[in-house]
């Protein structure tokens, strides 16, 4: 039966790469907020970006929805920052009567530094077409995260 599978955890905490890993095991699409928003704007969509990313992921909910009713299992690649975006998933797909997971990556503070900036020098150098990430978008997203509680996550991989 063919299930969502949601990856939870700040941003360059590993979780496109682990998308990959979950797309593999359970022969699955993955959807990714980051991978439509950059096609579309580079790195330049600016004030719009926060709009352009509720656009995606709303579009990616229906789109996940037909591709699960074909049979094929979907693993949503974008962060589900906080509390109210998990839960708003998990009503969504329950809505449906979809199964889901939901894959946390906890990721500890230098190793998460050490990411970032492993990230921005690939970006830079044109290795990758992964956002760029600043120290004040790093801040904005550290302050925006919410560490999911052990009940709202199926699965915990935790990176020092």
């Amino acid at each position: 039966m063919a299930k969502v599978y949601m990856t939870c955890g700040r941003i360059c905490s590993g979780k496109s790469t682990y998308a990959q890993t979950l797309r593999q095991k359970h022969s699955a699409v993955i959807l990714s907020v980051d991978e439509i928003t950059l096609a579309l704007f580079g790195q330049d969509a600016g004030e719009k970006h926060d709009d352009y990313v509720a656009a995606a992921e709303k579009y990616l909910y229906r789109k996940s929805v037909e591709i699960i009713e074909t049979g094929i299992s979907v693993v949503l690649d974008w962060g589900f920052w906080t509390r109210a975006e998990r839960e708003e998933a998990r009503q969504f797909y329950g809505a449906h009567g979809i199964a889901y997971e939901f894959h946390y990556l906890d990721i500890g503070e230098a190793e998460w530094h050490r990411r970032l900036e492993k990230r921005n020098a690939a970006v830079a150098a044109q290795q990758t077409d992964a956002y760029y990430v600043d120290d004040g978008l790093a801040a904005k997203f550290a302050s925006i995260f919410e560490a999911p509680a052990s009940d709202e996550t199926d699965c915990r991989i935790i990176s020092e």
